[in-house]
């Protein structure tokens, strides 16, 4: 059981983690059940699902796997009533699923005109791929909170959305997950607005650079070494290091906690070792 920077009290709090099979999200997951909430664990992954929940049920917290696709509302209501059944209406949702696809990335950081047709441009992106991963961030975002936030309302809840550092400095080659993540951030204080009234807090975690499944090829080569972009990366990043999934804990604790935060809505809070701060010179 991982220690806590701080102790919060969710007990009798019921939470729905999307994207729960990764590496950060499960961690979230891990803290929120510790904490004393029980922990639906969401993913398009079961197997994924399935061994966090038992993770968190060998350390003595309730969790259950449950297998929903964010971007199918039918998938959605159905892990919706799931968790109705099994656990109770949520209080917390957290929404973590999201992420990157080649077809939306360029191979090149900037453009030379002499490239164009040797690798793959900004002219070349795909745009069902671009589509995609707009998809798989913002609208799963979206439709997600449609389907979970609904029996919040008037009632009180709490919202966390996963943005990224993308949001605020764009990286070289994705833009279509800058993009998506921009557009989660935007969402997220567009909602805050919307559901106040309603008692329900939203904001959002921007992770700096967080080495996850799905960035590790990016980030180290076959035999484990740093690759350019992480060296690049890294200097970039003024503390000179990757983030540990840990270091997220209390900022999303500090969220959690209405005593703590309870004022606080529509933030996107960077968590980045100050990449955001930085200019490079």
């Amino acid at each position: 059981m991982a220690k806590l920077p701080f102790d919060i009290d969710l007990k009798g709090k019921v939470a729905v983690v999307t994207g729960g099979g990764g590496v950060l999200c499960s961690a979230f997951a891990k803290t929120i059940a510790q904490c004393g909430a029980k922990v639906a664990v969401l993913d398009l992954n079961q197997d994924a699902a399935r061994k966090v929940a038992d993770e968190i049920g060998q350390e003595g917290g309730e969790a259950i796997a449950v297998a929903a696709d964010c971007l199918d509302v039918q998938s959605l209501q159905k892990a919706s009533e799931e968790v109705e059944k099994r656990l109770g209406t949520p209080d917390i949702l957290i929404n973590g699923a999201g992420g990157n696809h080649p077809r939306g990335t360029t191979d090149d950081e900037q453009l030379d005109p002499a490239a164009i047709g040797q690798v793959k441009t900004f002219f070349d992106l795909d745009p069902s791929g671009v589509q995609f991963v707009l998809n798989l961030n913002y609208m799963a975002t979206l439709l997600t909170t449609q389907v979970f936030a609904k029996n919040m309302a008037g009632r009180g809840g709490n919202i966390i959305n996963i943005s990224s550092m993308n949001a605020f400095r764009p990286l070289t080659k994705i833009p279509a997950y800058s993009g998506a993540k921009a557009a989660v951030s935007n969402l997220t204080q567009w909602m805050a607005v919307y559901f106040a009234k309603a008692g329900v807090r939203v904001n959002a975690i921007a992770p700096g650079f967080f080495v996850t499944n799905q960035n590790r090829a990016l980030l180290f080569d076959e035999s484990g070494r740093p690759t350019a972009r992480t060296d690049k990366i890294l200097r970039a990043t003024p503390m000179g290091r990757f983030g540990e999934a840990e270091e997220l804990t209390g900022t999303l604790l500090w969220l959690l906690c209405d005593a703590a935060s309870g004022f606080v809505t529509g933030t996107v809070i960077p968590v980045d070792g100050g990449f955001s701060a930085y200019s490079g010179v």
